[in-house]
């Protein structure tokens, strides 16, 4: 193997033994967390990489990045997860790749994903980005929508052609109550869950947790965790 490979497999064994144990602490059984590699800054050369090594799920925030990228790469058997904030101008090109859209978190852009999805003739699995430092009304710091709107969003993305609700997804906040409580912060996106699959059950996703507090996600119950530098390392800043 290259030196990337051998470096690439070393570090997502690691991360694989920490989901393992993760789950064995809290009782559950390794298949029920889906890991994503979040991609972001590398090339389609260690997607590849990933790919060959099993991975099956990725993850991309910027869509001048990943589009390219998933065209490279639209051979491989991958499911693109699009995790960043979106901006409706973007939305016709992250409909053409991406498989899922973690990050809705207004009308509008429900709205533009469900004409973009149908154009493409393709079903967007969406997952809506809950701000748990949000004030009941507002949005949150990096996107997101408050606890209080997560119903109508969800709603809205139920009922809009070409377009598949999946659950939810928070990023542990900065800010406010939940600030450096990441365990306490999982709990209640799993709350969340819980009241949005009372009326839309099929809604299971629960993606939450990264590299550094994966293991307070699984605890929590979270299906999805989204890893980033602990599999691909951390990238030298450019300039």
């Amino acid at each position: 193997m290259t030196d990337r490979k051998d470096e690439l497999a070393t570090n997502l064994a690691k991360v694989e033994r920490r989901i393992a144990d993760a789950c064995a602490a809290a009782g559950r059984g390794r298949e029920e967390v889906t890991l994503i590699v979040v991609t972001k800054t590398y090339p389609a050369t260690d997607v590849r990489i990933l790919s060959e090594l099993g991975v099956r799920h990725v993850a991309e925030n910027r869509d001048q990045d990943a589009a390219p990228k998933s065209a490279a790469c639209a051979d491989l058997p991958l499911t693109w997860h699009f995790v960043g904030q979106l901006q409706t101008n973007k939305v016709r090109s992250v409909a053409g790749y991406a498989d899922f859209v973690q990050s809705v978190d207004r009308s509008k852009l429900v709205t533009a994903l469900s004409k973009e999805a149908v154009r493409a003739g393709r079903e967007l699995g969406c997952l809506i980005q809950v701000a748990l430092d949000a004030g009941e009304s507002a949005r949150g710091e990096r996107g997101g929508v408050a606890p209080a709107g997560i119903e109508e969003l969800a709603d809205l993305v139920a009922e809009a052609p070409g377009l598949r609700l999946g659950g939810l997804m928070t990023v542990a906040p900065l800010t406010g109550e939940y600030a450096g409580r990441e365990q306490a912060a999982f709990g209640r996106l799993m709350d969340l869950s819980t009241d949005l699959r009372r009326s839309h059950p099929a809604a299971t996703m629960v993606s939450a947790g990264m590299s550094a507090d994966l293991e307070q996600a699984v605890a929590a119950g979270a299906t999805h965790v989204r890893v980033g530098s602990a599999v691909l390392g951390v990238r030298p800043r450019l300039g």
